[in-house]
Protein backbone atom coordinates (compact mmCIF):
# COMPACT_ATOMS: atom_id res chain seq x y z
CA UNK A 1 0.00 0.00 0.00
CA UNK A 2 1.65 3.53 -1.22
CA UNK A 3 0.16 6.65 0.30
CA UNK A 4 0.25 10.27 -1.63
CA UNK A 5 2.47 12.15 0.44
CA UNK A 6 0.28 15.28 0.55
CA UNK A 7 -2.94 14.03 2.48
CA UNK A 8 -5.47 16.58 3.41
CA UNK A 9 -8.52 14.38 2.80
CA UNK A 10 -9.71 13.98 6.25
CA UNK A 11 -8.40 17.38 7.62
CA UNK A 12 -11.19 19.52 9.92
CA UNK A 13 -11.14 22.02 7.04
CA UNK A 14 -8.83 23.32 4.32
CA UNK A 15 -6.73 26.61 4.58
CA UNK A 16 -8.85 29.11 2.88
CA UNK A 17 -12.27 27.23 3.28
CA UNK A 18 -15.43 28.20 4.55
CA UNK A 19 -14.96 29.18 8.27
CA UNK A 20 -11.11 28.90 8.00
CA UNK A 21 -8.32 32.22 7.03
CA UNK A 22 -7.29 32.46 3.99
CA UNK A 23 -3.32 33.04 6.14
CA UNK A 24 -0.46 30.20 5.93
CA UNK A 25 -1.22 28.28 8.46
CA UNK A 26 1.53 27.76 10.94
CA UNK A 27 3.62 24.78 10.39
CA UNK A 28 4.25 21.79 13.05
CA UNK A 29 6.93 19.04 12.09
CA UNK A 30 6.47 15.76 13.77
CA UNK A 31 9.07 12.73 13.59
CA UNK A 32 7.80 8.99 14.48
CA UNK A 33 10.71 6.57 15.73
CA UNK A 34 10.76 3.45 17.14
CA UNK A 35 11.54 -0.01 16.28
CA UNK A 36 10.92 -2.72 13.15
CA UNK A 37 7.83 -4.13 12.75
CA UNK A 38 6.36 -1.92 15.65
CA UNK A 39 3.58 -0.42 13.33
CA UNK A 40 4.76 3.29 12.60
CA UNK A 41 3.97 3.08 9.37
CA UNK A 42 -0.01 2.00 10.68
CA UNK A 43 0.24 4.61 12.81
CA UNK A 44 0.58 7.52 10.63
CA UNK A 45 -1.97 6.24 8.24
CA UNK A 46 -4.26 5.77 10.94
CA UNK A 47 -4.09 9.10 12.07
CA UNK A 48 -4.03 10.49 8.41
CA UNK A 49 -7.00 8.69 7.04
CA UNK A 50 -8.72 7.28 10.25
CA UNK A 51 -8.23 4.28 8.26
CA UNK A 52 -6.37 1.14 9.29
CA UNK A 53 -4.08 -1.41 6.44
CA UNK A 54 -2.56 -3.89 8.48
CA UNK A 55 0.09 -4.41 5.04
CA UNK A 56 2.40 -1.76 3.93
CA UNK A 57 5.60 -1.98 1.57
CA UNK A 58 8.81 -1.75 3.27
CA UNK A 59 8.85 1.82 4.90
CA UNK A 60 11.02 4.12 2.96
CA UNK A 61 11.17 7.10 4.99
CA UNK A 62 8.02 9.27 3.32
CA UNK A 63 7.02 12.62 4.65
CA UNK A 64 2.96 13.01 4.92
CA UNK A 65 0.96 16.46 6.05
CA UNK A 66 -2.16 17.28 6.71
CA UNK A 67 -4.42 20.53 8.16
CA UNK A 68 -5.78 20.00 11.46
CA UNK A 69 -7.83 22.52 14.09
CA UNK A 70 -5.55 23.45 17.02
CA UNK A 71 -6.99 25.55 20.04
CA UNK A 72 -9.23 27.09 17.41
CA UNK A 73 -6.07 27.63 14.97
CA UNK A 74 -5.36 25.91 11.56
CA UNK A 75 -1.91 23.94 11.98
CA UNK A 76 -0.16 22.00 9.05
CA UNK A 77 1.13 18.82 10.13
CA UNK A 78 3.85 17.55 8.31
CA UNK A 79 4.75 13.51 9.43
CA UNK A 80 7.94 11.84 8.95
CA UNK A 81 7.69 8.21 8.94
CA UNK A 82 10.99 6.46 9.46
CA UNK A 83 12.57 3.41 9.15
CA UNK A 84 13.35 0.81 12.03
CA UNK A 85 16.13 1.42 14.62
CA UNK A 86 18.24 -1.59 16.25
CA UNK A 87 20.34 -1.65 18.96
CA UNK A 88 23.89 -2.99 17.77
CA UNK A 89 26.21 -4.04 20.32
CA UNK A 90 24.71 -2.16 23.25
CA UNK A 91 24.30 1.26 21.49
CA UNK A 92 21.74 2.51 18.63
CA UNK A 93 21.98 1.89 15.35
CA UNK A 94 21.16 5.34 13.58
CA UNK A 95 22.18 6.47 10.38
CA UNK A 96 22.62 10.18 9.55
CA UNK A 97 18.99 10.37 7.62
CA UNK A 98 17.02 9.11 10.84
CA UNK A 99 19.78 11.62 12.98
CA UNK A 100 18.54 14.27 10.00
CA UNK A 101 14.68 13.64 11.21
CA UNK A 102 14.98 13.70 14.75
CA UNK A 103 16.81 17.20 14.19
CA UNK A 104 14.38 18.29 11.65
CA UNK A 105 11.35 17.81 13.82
CA UNK A 106 9.71 20.14 16.46
CA UNK A 107 7.98 17.09 18.04
CA UNK A 108 8.90 13.31 18.12
CA UNK A 109 6.91 10.40 18.74
CA UNK A 110 8.52 7.06 20.17
CA UNK A 111 6.51 3.74 19.26
CA UNK A 112 7.02 0.32 20.62
CA UNK A 113 4.90 -2.71 20.28
CA UNK A 114 3.49 -4.45 23.77
CA UNK A 115 3.88 -7.91 21.90
CA UNK A 116 7.98 -7.32 21.21
CA UNK A 117 9.94 -6.87 24.62
CA UNK A 118 13.31 -5.67 22.56
CA UNK A 119 11.40 -2.85 20.97
CA UNK A 120 10.60 -1.30 24.56
CA UNK A 121 14.08 -1.70 25.63
CA UNK A 122 14.66 0.60 22.78
CA UNK A 123 12.79 3.36 24.29
CA UNK A 124 15.34 4.83 26.66
CA UNK A 125 18.29 4.73 24.46
CA UNK A 126 15.76 6.35 21.77
CA UNK A 127 14.70 8.90 23.94
CA UNK A 128 18.52 10.21 25.42
CA UNK A 129 19.51 10.07 21.66
CA UNK A 130 17.05 12.56 20.99
CA UNK A 131 18.04 14.78 24.02
CA UNK A 132 21.01 14.65 22.67
CA UNK A 133 20.49 15.69 19.34
CA UNK A 134 18.28 18.57 20.43
CA UNK A 135 20.06 19.85 23.71
CA UNK A 136 17.87 22.34 26.06
CA UNK A 137 15.12 19.23 26.80
CA UNK A 138 12.81 21.99 25.14
CA UNK A 139 11.27 18.99 21.80
CA UNK A 140 8.29 17.27 23.02
CA UNK A 141 8.18 13.91 22.97
CA UNK A 142 5.31 11.40 23.17
CA UNK A 143 5.35 7.80 24.02
CA UNK A 144 2.85 5.51 22.43
CA UNK A 145 2.56 1.19 23.12
CA UNK A 146 1.02 -0.36 20.14
CA UNK A 147 -1.28 -3.35 19.45
CA UNK A 148 -2.84 -3.12 22.76
CA UNK A 149 -5.55 -5.51 21.31
CA UNK A 150 -3.04 -8.21 20.83
CA UNK A 151 -3.31 -9.63 24.93
CA UNK A 152 -2.65 -12.89 24.32
CA UNK A 153 0.84 -12.54 22.36
CA UNK A 154 2.08 -9.25 24.72
CA UNK A 155 5.59 -9.22 26.08
CA UNK A 156 5.40 -6.03 28.01
CA UNK A 157 2.39 -4.82 30.24
CA UNK A 158 0.72 -1.57 30.20
CA UNK A 159 2.30 -0.48 33.43
CA UNK A 160 5.69 -1.06 32.12
CA UNK A 161 5.20 1.42 29.25
CA UNK A 162 3.38 4.46 31.78
CA UNK A 163 6.57 4.11 34.68
CA UNK A 164 9.41 4.18 31.56
CA UNK A 165 7.24 7.40 30.47
CA UNK A 166 6.76 8.96 33.60
CA UNK A 167 10.56 8.43 34.73
CA UNK A 168 11.68 10.08 31.42
CA UNK A 169 8.87 12.93 31.63
CA UNK A 170 7.15 11.96 28.56
CA UNK A 171 3.34 11.70 28.12
CA UNK A 172 1.85 8.05 27.09
CA UNK A 173 -0.69 6.31 25.34
CA UNK A 174 -1.35 2.51 24.98
CA UNK A 175 -3.32 2.43 21.56
CA UNK A 176 -4.34 -0.29 19.07
CA UNK A 177 -4.10 1.13 15.38
CA UNK A 178 -6.18 -1.59 13.87
CA UNK A 179 -9.16 -0.91 16.51
CA UNK A 180 -9.24 2.45 17.72
CA UNK A 181 -8.38 5.96 16.28
CA UNK A 182 -9.13 8.28 19.42
CA UNK A 183 -6.04 8.08 21.56
CA UNK A 184 -3.87 7.61 18.02
CA UNK A 185 -5.27 11.40 17.41
CA UNK A 186 -4.87 12.47 21.07
CA UNK A 187 -1.20 11.42 20.62
CA UNK A 188 -0.50 14.24 17.70
CA UNK A 189 -3.12 16.41 18.62
CA UNK A 190 -1.00 16.87 21.95
CA UNK A 191 2.62 17.53 20.41
CA UNK A 192 0.60 19.90 17.92
CA UNK A 193 -0.66 21.81 21.19
CA UNK A 194 2.99 21.71 22.90
CA UNK A 195 4.75 22.93 19.63
CA UNK A 196 1.93 25.54 18.91
CA UNK A 197 2.45 26.70 22.76
CA UNK A 198 6.32 27.31 22.08
CA UNK A 199 6.17 28.60 18.71
CA UNK A 200 3.58 31.52 19.93
CA UNK A 201 6.04 32.19 23.19
CA UNK A 202 8.96 32.48 21.38
CA UNK A 203 10.42 35.56 20.16
CA UNK A 204 11.33 36.10 16.56
CA UNK A 205 14.83 36.64 17.74
CA UNK A 206 14.73 32.86 19.21
CA UNK A 207 13.19 31.28 16.48
CA UNK A 208 15.81 32.56 13.66
CA UNK A 209 18.76 31.84 15.88
CA UNK A 210 17.06 28.09 16.09
CA UNK A 211 17.50 27.89 12.66
CA UNK A 212 20.14 25.70 11.12
CA UNK A 213 21.82 27.91 7.97
CA UNK A 214 22.64 25.32 5.40
CA UNK A 215 26.48 25.48 5.00
CA UNK A 216 27.67 26.22 1.57
CA UNK A 217 29.33 23.88 -0.69
CA UNK A 218 33.57 23.64 -0.38
CA UNK A 219 33.53 22.58 -4.02
CA UNK A 220 31.58 26.31 -5.26
CA UNK A 221 33.42 28.12 -3.23
CA UNK A 222 36.23 26.73 -4.71
CA UNK A 223 34.63 27.13 -8.09
CA UNK A 224 33.94 31.00 -7.46
CA UNK A 225 38.08 30.98 -6.28
CA UNK A 226 39.01 29.73 -9.29
CA UNK A 227 36.86 32.03 -11.33
CA UNK A 228 38.25 35.11 -9.77
CA UNK A 229 41.93 33.92 -10.46
CA UNK A 230 40.75 33.45 -13.95
CA UNK A 231 39.43 36.63 -14.85
CA UNK A 232 42.26 38.73 -12.38
CA UNK A 233 44.77 36.68 -14.91
CA UNK A 234 43.37 37.85 -17.85
CA UNK A 235 42.94 41.73 -16.66
CA UNK A 236 46.66 41.21 -16.24
CA UNK A 237 47.42 39.79 -19.80
CA UNK A 238 45.36 42.71 -21.38
CA UNK A 239 46.78 45.17 -18.97
CA UNK A 240 50.38 44.26 -20.34
CA UNK A 241 49.29 44.11 -24.19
Amino acid sequence: MRLTQSMCTIAECAPGGDGCPAARPRLVKIAVVGGSGVGKTALVVRFLTRRFIGDYERNAGNLYSRHIQVDGEMVAIQVQDTPGVQIHEHSLDCNEQLNRCIRWADALVIVFSITDYKSYELLSHLYHHIRQLHPGNTVPVVIVANKADLLHIKEVEPQQGLQLANMLGCTFYEVSVSENYNNVFNAFHLLCKEVNKQQTTSTPEKRRTSLIPRPKSPNMQDLKRRFKQALSAKVRTVTSV
